[in-house]
């Protein structure tokens, strides 16, 4: 992932969360994330990813919209959020995963077994790191970047 702060690589674990890897693969490979952006950084907690149907500037085609507009099953794990893991983000329905997913900028063992785990940041913590540094602004119970 390229981000206006430095580079970003990630590992997939696709025994822990077939499904889920599946679906954001696809979505990187069509190039679903090309143009989206973090819409939330609350340090030492998540940096999160837009979901594709909106967080895009750039229009999609037939086939990104499609992928984009599928949610996942929950995969729960007993892998651990720590920081550099890959966390699908949902709305309170355990099984409505779609695109939107957390980095982990540190431990957050509230959210085991209660998230998807589907992988992890492999190269790119300096870029993490500079997340955590952007301005942000609270609305409701969520830190969100400028």
């Amino acid at each position: 992932m390229q981000t206006n702060y430095g580079d970003i690589e990630f590992g997939f674990y696709p025994t822990v969360a077939p499904k889920t890897v599946d679906h954001i693969f696809k979505l990187v490979r069509l190039g679903g994330y090309n143009t989206n952006h973090f819409f939330r950084v609350d340090k030492g907690f998540v940096a999160q990813v837009a979901d594709v149907a909106n967080g895009r500037s750039a229009p999609m085609n037939e086939e990104q919209r499609r992928e984009a507009e599928k949610t996942v099953v929950g995969e729960f794990s007993d892998v651990k959020h720590v920081r550099g893991i890959l966390s699908m983000g949902r709305y309170d329905d355990p099984d409505s995963g779609s695109s939107s997913f957390s980095m982990l900028l540190g431990n957050s063992p509230h959210l085991d077994g209660k998230y998807a785990i589907f992988g992890k940041v492999t190269k790119g913590d300096d870029t993490l790191a500079k997340l955590e540094q952007l301005p942000t602004r609270k609305e409701g119970i969520f830190v969100m970047v400028y």
